[in-house]
């Protein structure tokens, strides 16, 4: 059976929305719904829901006001914790849309450009590890 609940306007419960990136921090206020997926899967949060915190995946995450059209929120993961109808999201960059295209694209092109350089700062480190274990080896061969 389908229960539905309908909520006069001075009824509807709403949350507060803190992104936070490395360089800068937005409050949004008023939403209703925030949608996003972590490791077990997409997940929902609305207002009055318990404490509650996880680890986005890379990729698209959604919220919305009462009466907005969905925003859309592309980042490269993230910490999420919601206490008291405040919802606090950390990460390293982020991009905010509405326009769904527009932001697929940009986290197509920015967040996995940004990918790709720290997996050759990776390989950098991976080269000089090698090369330091080589010296390494030669100065213990020479000793010996």
């Amino acid at each position: 059976m389908l229960y539905v609940w309908v909520l006069g306007r001075g009824d509807m419960k709403s949350f507060t929305l803190i992104l936070r990136d490395s360089s800068t921090v937005t409050r949004l206020d008023g939403l209703a719904s925030f949608v996003g997926e972590d490791a077990s899967g997409c997940f929902g949060i609305m207002a009055g829901h318990g404490r509650f915190m996880t680890c986005l995946e890379f990729g698209l995450a959604r919220f919305r006001t009462h009466e907005g059209p969905w925003q859309y929120l592309a980042m490269p993961g993230a910490v999420v914790y919601f206490q008291d109808n405040l919802l606090s999201l950390s990460t390293r960059r982020y991009f905010l849309d509405d326009d769904y295209e527009r932001i697929t694209d940009a986290l197509i092109n920015q967040l996995l450009a940004e990918e790709q350089a720290l997996d050759e700062v990776r390989q950098s480190l991976t080269q000089l590890e090698q090369e330091l274990l080589k010296r390494m080896w030669k100065l213990s061969s020479e000793r010996g």
